[in-house]
Formats: structure tokens, C-alpha cells, sequence
């Protein structure tokens, strides 16, 4: 008995000591003039490490009561498009020329209520274009949402509604989540009517680049997860069993087009960043460091510039006036940390850059001509010109809207996860729009397209809309894919 009160002993002097690790101190001793909205959580989940858990029935219990804490505060976002498409059939009535034909489209996803002043975090995919967005709270009731602001780079957007008594979610800190810790997502998957779906699985990985927001020069840091997270997921909560947010569901990888048990979310820490830039500068104000890579370090590279870490980036130059000059950064140093943290590749260290904020500062470990130095360099802001270059609109989503499905590069990494061939050439398919010809024709989100038309092979993006712009002019204008799909070839084809 006295050693079983001895383990209780130094059981809550742990919990003591991890509370007193774990406290921030937010006073500030600097006004500011703009007032941020009211992020107070109306949540009461009791922290995971404060709970006793001495059997199976009370983790149960004690995961219900989380599910049930943080369900209200997640919403499901209904959106509206007028999609214009020329109709094939007017080249029959000599005029093909002719007024496009216009539709509404409806898309779903998921967005949380992080703010009593009527925020809502959701990703950009999920509202980009919208004409009209529809938000159902918990407890069925609807109202129109004001899109406040978007970031394709990061894959946020901000929403607001006018409503009182809003069910808020405490936001956590994504930094601290751990690699095997117990998660839930929240969200409405595949349909309206499976809205505030719970499923549980835990953090599988962190800090994953996947190459889905490349096109747009966007920064990725994704938690990886094996929680459920269906097509209609997209930015519902990704929540720890501390009754946290510490991430917006984002993207699946997967061969079906549907859970295959790896899903992506961005940080809340980015998310977090993203939405108070966009609600107090009304656009998103990134850091800047101010040079260009030079290439990435390998075991191979390592060995040729004799460094003894096989990791980093090499600056290949350095802008004139810019925070990295200031600090004396110079070309061809070596940048293998930051903050101590090792640079495993240049999207990696851009990211977190561009995911810091102005005025920041940051320490990173260079390597120069065999000396090993450290570099304080305070980040100064991306310039506007860089930042309408980045967010300049490009012609894609169009093309999408009028093929009813959208396609990205099949890099190595989504090639293993679809099982192929690490070189196998072609895009795949990221989204099929529901009653699109070509979902009637049988396409899959998964399915990788090898060739647009008999004989043309495609193996980049930038190829396929190439393929695809020339069969819109033609008369015809019947487009022919040729799939991969579970290792069988075969063929789609549809009208324009």
C-alpha cells in the first residue's frame, strides 16, 4: 500500500511539473491598436493528462466526451458555382460561337467555428469561386456565409457568420502534437447527410510535403493521419484528446478515391497564422528571408562539399537589400538548420519561412567554407510585386470547372501510395465533380491518366492542358483518356 501511494505521489508530481513545462506566459508589454476577434473556446474538455484512465470503459467514456464537446463547433460549408460551358449541339444550328451554357454547381465540405465573433476556418479548395456559401450549424440551423479572405498557397480560407451563441473550439498548439498520439476527425463526408461524422485513428506522421499545393507555389507542412477523412472532410477539425484543434482535414491519399487510411491536414499553428493575417491586414503578409536555392544536399553532395551532415540547402543567391544580405548570408553557404531543426529539403525550409511572420527572428546553422557558424537574421516582409506574382490567377480552374474534374503531377511519393511504378509517366486525378460527363463515363479520383487521345502521351500537368486545349478547338471537341487504375489499363472518353 505505501509503495502504491508513492507511485500516486510521483504520478501528480509528473503532472505538476508537465502543467508548469507546458505554461505561456501571453502577457505582452507592447499595445496594439487592432483588436483581434474573441478566440475564447466555449469547450470544457478535461486535458488528457489530468485524467485518470483505469480502464477500457473510462478512455472510452473520456473519448466520447470529446467527440460530443467538439462536434457543435464544426459546420458544414455547402457552396454554389455558375460553371459556363459551350454546348456542343450549338455548332449544329450554325452558330458555334454561340452563348455558353451556364449551371449551378453545388460542392460540400466541413469548417470549424474558431472565434464567438463568427470566424470559421475552411479550405481555400472548398469555397474558391463560390458564388454563394451555406453554412449548417450543429443543430441543423443555416445561414449565408461573407468569404473574408483566402490563401491557395496554404489552402485556408476564412469565413464569417452573423450569429449569435456559437459553439468555439480551443485552439491548440500543432508543434506539440506527437507521432502516435490518438486524434479525431470531424467533419461531413461525401454528403450533407452524414454531416458531423467522428472517426479516430492517431498522428501517423508530421511536417509532410506532398507536393498538392505546388502549382500554386504553396507551403506544405501537413500532419499525416489515419483518421477517416473522406471527399466532404475538407477543413473540418482534426482534433487531439485534449478537445484541441491542431489541424484542418485537407486532402487523402488513396487509390479509391476514398479512405485508404492516409490523410492530410495543415497545422492550426499555419492556420491560425493565415486567418489573423488575412482578418487584420485583409490579405495574407508573409516573412521573407530573401534568396533563391542553389540546390539540396544529399549523402552524394555531402560528400563533395565535404560537410558531415548529409542534409541542408546551398544558397544559390542572395537578393540585394533583403534581410538574408543584412544579416551577411552569402552565396553558396550551406543552410543545414533553423532553429536547430535540420533542413531535409528546400520546400521544407521555404515553408517555414513563408509560414512565419514578419519581424520574426530565426537562427540558422550554416556551413562555410568548413566552418560551422550560426546566423541570427530577423525576417523582413515578402514585398508586394513577389506576393501578386505568387497569387497571380491562372486560367486552371476554369479548364477544371469545364472538364468536371481536376489533375495534378503523380510524383514519386503518390506513385508508391497508388502502388505503381516510382517512374511511371502521367497525372492524376485529385477530384471528379458529381454529374460531370466525365464521372458518367466512369473517371475516378485516383485514376492516373498515361495519354489524352490515341498515341499522346502525357507526363506532367502542364502536358494534359496542353492536350486538352487542343481538343477544344477542334469541332468535335470529344476528349479520349486513356487510364491507369489497380494496375488495369482502359480507356474514358466524354464530350466537352
Amino acid at each position: 500500500m505505501k509503495n502504491v501511494r508513492s507511485s500516486y505521489l510521483l504520478w501528480a508530481l509528473v503532472a505538476i511539473l508537465l502543467v508548469a513545462f507546458y505554461t505561456i506566459d501571453l502577457d505582452s508589454g507592447q499595445a496594439s491598436v487592432f483588436t483581434m476577434p474573441d478566440f475564447s473556446p466555449t469547450t470544457e474538455v478535461e486535458e488528457a493528462d489530468q485524467q485518470a484512465v483505469p480502464s477500457l470503459k473510462d478512455l472510452n467514456d473520456a473519448i466520447v466526451n470529446i467527440a460530443q464537446e467538439a462536434s457543435p463547433t464544426v459546420v458544414t460549408v455547402t457552396v454554389t458555382k455558375t460553371i459556363e460551358r459551350q454546348n456542343p449541339l450549338m455548332r449544329f444550328f450554325g452558330n458555334p460561337q454561340g452563348e455558353p451554357e451556364r449551371y449551378q454547381r453545388q460542392g460540400l465540405g466541413s469548417g470549424v467555428i474558431v472565434s464567438q465573433d463568427g470566424y470559421i476556418l475552411t479550405n481555400n479548395h472548398v469555397v474558391a469561386n463560390a458564388d454563394e456559401v451555406e453554412i449548417q450549424f450543429y443543430n441543423d440551423e443555416r445561414t449565408t456565409a461573407e468569404v473574408v479572405g483566402t490563401d491557395p498557397q496554404t489552402d485556408i480560407a476564412v469565413l464569417k457568420v452573423d450569429t449569435d451563441d456559437l459553439n468555439v473550439i480551443q485552439l491548440g498548439n500543432s508543434e506539440q502534437s506527437r507521432v502516435g498520439e490518438m486524434v479525431l476527425a470531424i467533419g461531413s463526408p461525401l454528403q450533407a447527410d452524414l454531416a458531423h461524422s467522428v472517426s479516430k485513428g492517431i498522428v501517423s506522421a508530421k511536417n509532410r510535403n506532398i507536393g498538392i499545393l505546388a502549382e500554386q507555389g504553396g507551403y506544405e507542412r501537413f500532419i499525416q493521419t489515419d483518421a477517416a477523412i473522406n471527399p466532404g472532410n475538407s477543413g473540418g477539425a482534426l482534433v487531439n484528446m485534449d478537445g484541441e484543434l491542431i489541424g484542418i482535414n485537407t486532402a487523402i491519399a488513396s487509390r479509391s478515391g476514398g479512405n485508404d487510411g492516409i490523410g492530410f491536414a495543415v497545422p492550426i499553428n499555419i492556420a491560425k497564422s493565415v486567418m489573423e493575417s488575412i482578418i487584420e491586414h485583409g490579405r495574407v503578409v508573409r516573412a521573407y528571408l530573401g534568396i533563391s536555392t542553389g540546390g539540396e544536399v544529399d549523402a552524394t553532395m555531402a560528400k563533395a562539399l565535404d560537410l558531415d551532415k548529409p542534409y541542408g540547402v546551398i544558397v544559390g543567391s542572395v537578393s540585394e537589400d533583403g534581410p538574408a544580405e543584412e544579416a551577411g548570408l552569402q552565396e553558396d553557404d550551406v543552410i543545414q538548420a533553423i532553429d536547430g531543426e535540420p533542413i531535409r529539403s528546400w520546400p521544407a525550409f521555404r515553408t517555414a519561412i513563408g509560414t512565419a511572420s514578419p519581424g520574426d527572428e530565426v537562427e540558422l546553422t550554416i556551413s562555410r567554407d568548413g566552418d560551422t557558424r550560426d546566423i541570427t537574421i530577423t525576417l523582413g516582409e515578402m514585398p508586394e510585386e513577389m506576393m501578386a506574382q505568387q497569387n497571380r490567377p491562372t486560367n486552371d480552374q476554369s479548364m477544371d470547372d469545364q472538364l468536371g474534374f481536376s489533375v495534378r503531377e503523380l510524383t514519386s511519393d503518390i506513385a508508391r501510395q497508388l502502388q505503381l511504378d516510382p517512374g511511371q509517366q502521367g497525372v492524376v486525378v485529385t477530384e471528379v465533380t458529381d454529374g460531370s460527363a466525365a464521372q458518367r463515363q466512369g473517371l475516378q479520383r485516383g485514376d492516373v491518366i498515361t495519354e489524352v487521345g490515341r498515341n499522346n502521351p502525357v507526363s506532367s500537368v502542364a502536358e494534359f492542358r496542353e492536350a486538352i486545349s487542343e481538343i477544344a478547338e477542334e469541332e468535335d471537341g470529344v476528349v479520349l483518356l486513356r487510364i491507369l487504375r489497380q494496375g488495369n489499363r482502359q480507356y474514358i472518353a466524354f464530350e466537352l
